[in-house]
């Protein structure tokens, strides 16, 4: 194997830092773009409908005038609102993703870095010979072990200022949502309720809580299951059977699925109904979710395993998986790109 591909293999969080801010700064330039053109688009509607209502009213002395005048006025200046904060949403957007691009550049910059050095190391020691050999190797093995670290942590500082500048741009965007509510127009059903200052009762979110923890109870209840001869399990047909038991759990917990063999298959699923996610975006996993194990849903040479997610905390994800040591049993592993290719949530 070559020496680069050994350093990288040393480096998986650090390469996976990577990719995670790629695929972020990737989301964040676009949705910048659509909230620059949706402010222009709300400009040109608020210039269009002020320009029009003037006209209409310039010569209308009927009794209905006024009222038509007052109703134009209370639109152009919820169309200026609104014009306001898509403006100012983009500017946000923007700023965020000027720091996911320049945060990406320094830790992509950091992973070659760390690869141009770990691999000279290694290559050293791969050229010793006679009795200090075997030596050589462990050193440098030890040396690109540390090297791995010390960059990892500096790419982690990179991570938490965006989480930081992500967090306060979620909290401004938030408030400027909340001026476009009060608008009377964004959200009709504020529509003549005057505003006191206190906070309207949210609509509770539509969430699937309820069938995460379902899902999570049932995947513990078979913790400690062990396969009969020749991979016969209880959850699907004979065979490798990680994946019969990731829709197994899915099916009794309410998810609209049948039993799936081929993990590649339960990926495929994700994609069709809009639930899947890639290995950019692995910061989407969620308790209930699964996992996918390899490089891709192409065939079980790439697609290896599947887990059900119990818990993530940072960048450690603990999974109930079936055909584990050929049982159902807990296995924590790095959130990384390296060993898992995609998610898919549970619907």
């Amino acid at each position: 194997m070559e020496s680069r591909v050994i350093a990288r293999k040393a480096a998986g969080q650090l390469i996976a830092h990577r990719n995670s801010l790629a695929g972020k700064a990737e989301d964040a330039h676009q949705a910048h773009a659509a909230l620059d053109t949706a402010a222009k688009t709300v400009e040109r509607h608020h210039d269009d409908h002020r320009s029009g209502a003037a006209a209409a009213t310039s010569h209308w002395d009927g009794r209905n005038a006024a009222g038509f005048d007052r109703r134009a006025r209370r639109m152009t200046k919820a169309l200026r609102t609104t014009s306001t904060a898509s403006t100012k949403a983009a500017e946000i957007v923007g700023a965020t993703a000027a720091s996911l691009g320049s945060n990406h550049t320094a830790v992509a910059n950091l992973v070659e870095e760390y690869t141009t050095k770990a691999t000279r190391l290694l290559d050293a020691a791969r050229g010793v010979t006679g009795a200090g050999a075997q030596g050589a190797l462990v050193r440098a093995a030890g040396q690109v072990v540390d090297l791995a670290r010390d960059y990892t942590n500096e790419s982690i500082r990179h991570v938490r200022s965006v989480r930081g500048q992500m967090k306060d741009a979620a909290e401004a965007l938030g408030k400027l949502e909340r001026t476009v509510e009060h608008d009377g127009f964004a959200d009709p059903t504020r529509r003549g309720r005057k505003h006191t200052g206190s906070k309207a009762k949210a609509a509770p979110p539509k969430t699937r809580s309820g069938v995460r923890n379902k899902i999570k109870k049932i995947a513990r209840g078979q913790l400690g299951y062990h396969e009969g001869p020749g991979n016969q399990n209880k959850y699907g047909p004979t065979g490798a059977w990680c994946s019969n038991f990731a829709t197994w759990v899915w099916k009794k917990s309410g998810v609209d699925i049948g039993i799936l063999p081929f993990t590649g298959d339960v990926y495929h699923w994700g994609q069709e109904h809009g639930l899947a996610y890639g290995k950019h975006n692995l910061d989407a996993a969620r308790p209930g979710d699964v996992l996918l194990f390899g490089t891709g849903p192409e065939s079980t040479q790439t697609s290896t395993h599947i887990g059900i997610v119990e818990s993530v905390h940072g960048d450690k994800v603990t999974l109930v998986e079936g055909n584990s040591s050929d049982k159902v049993q807990r296995v924590t592993h790095t959130l990384s790109s390296s060993t898992f290719y995609g998610g898919v949530h549970p619907r």
